[in-house]
């Protein structure tokens, strides 16, 4: 399983997405470039520019027409995926920390930080004819969640929830057009750094600093399954159809590391089984934490980026595809 090494970043990598074709994926870093790839090749497809500052989050929407990034310089941006071309910029008092396109296109969930005296904000803005016509500035939802800073979110089923992840190590369940508060569930015990939704939005996989992912259900907010590792995990990935397994991947911090008498920081992809809650892999690579993986939509290859600035895209070999855990 030779890795595909993308080398079009600078600095340490935030976020990669695939399209859902799975042809192009998308990476973003602290270097305030986005960048697309052809995922069987690793060519570079192009950039998009425009930020000034680190960009946190990328998301594309379901016909790879449209691409949202959010910064550190208080904006997120909509472009044209097929020319680079920025068609919306907005302004927020603070840092953009999380991006995504609802299941059917309409809407983009926008969320922004606390900081500096302005509180946290989870905005909803319509971007349904956003290649025809102007995208506007208000936005269709503008809430003020209370509590712990929401650091992750996603949509449910049907646009009818917003999923969120909090620094307290909770996730909500918040209702999509009021805004209100169904329910909360404190499943970690650290930040949550990553919430990625399963193909059909009815659970969900979340990773934490607390050396854990747990697999959620969407409705209930019930905890399913728990991996337990010996590192803090930054993210966490669901792979579909071919094989029953989740990926996760982090690593100790550099000054973290030289504080113990470790002598790995443990920078690797881990493969669990789903149900089982058995580790069966590993896969090395990167120079420092795994920030980010993504899987391709049908199962066939992942990718990660790291702290180091790579983005590592595996394809897996036939013998992942016959492979039988034993019990």
């Amino acid at each position: 399983m030779r890795p595909i090494l993308l080398q079009g970043h600078e600095r340490s990598l935030t976020q990669i997405k695939y399209n859902r074709e799975g042809d192009l994926l998308f990476s973003v870093s602290k270097d305030h470039v986005v960048n697309a790839w052809f995922s069987h090749n690793g060519e570079r497809l192009g950039t998009y520019e425009g930020h000034i500052g680190a960009v946190w989050t990328v998301d594309v929407n379901s016909t790879s027409t449209l691409l949202v990034s959010g910064s550190a310089d208080n904006t997120a941006k909509i472009w044209d995926v097929s020319n680079g071309k920025c068609l919306k910029s907005w302004e927020f008092n603070t840092a953009v920390r999380r991006v995504q396109f609802s299941e059917d296109d309409k809407m983009v969930l926008i969320v922004t930080e606390p900081r500096m005296g302005f509180p946290a904000t989870l905005q909803i803005f319509n971007v349904e004819n956003g290649l025809t016509e102007p995208i506007s500035s208000e936005p269709l939802y503008n809430f003020l969640p209370e509590g712990p800073k929401i650091t992750v979110a996603a949509w449910s089923a049907l646009n009818r929830y917003i999923i969120a992840g909090r620094e307290n190590g909770s996730v909500v369940l918040i209702d999509a057009e009021s805004g209100s508060i169904y329910s909360t569930n404190k499943i970690h015990e650290l930040t949550i750094t990553d919430l990625q939704m399963s193909a059909d939005r009815t659970y969900f996989i979340t990773s934490s600093k607390d050396k854990s992912a747990k697999v959620v259900e969407t409705e209930s907010l019930e905890v399913l399954k728990t991996y337990s590792t010996d590192t803090p995990l930054n993210s966490a990935a669901i792979m579909p159809k071919v094989q029953e397994f989740v990926v996760v991947g982090g690593g100790q911090e550099a000054m973290d590391v030289t504080r113990t008498s470790s002598r790995q920081g443990k920078f690797e992809c881990r493969f669990w089984h789903k149900i089982l809650e058995e580790e069966v892999g590993r896969v090395r690579g990167h120079f420092g934490p795994i920030n980010t993986i993504a899987i391709h939509p049908d199962g066939r290859s992942f990718a990660s980026g790291g702290e180091d600035g790579y983005v590592r895209v595996h394809h897996f070999d036939d013998d992942f595809f016959t492979f039988k855990f034993q019990i």
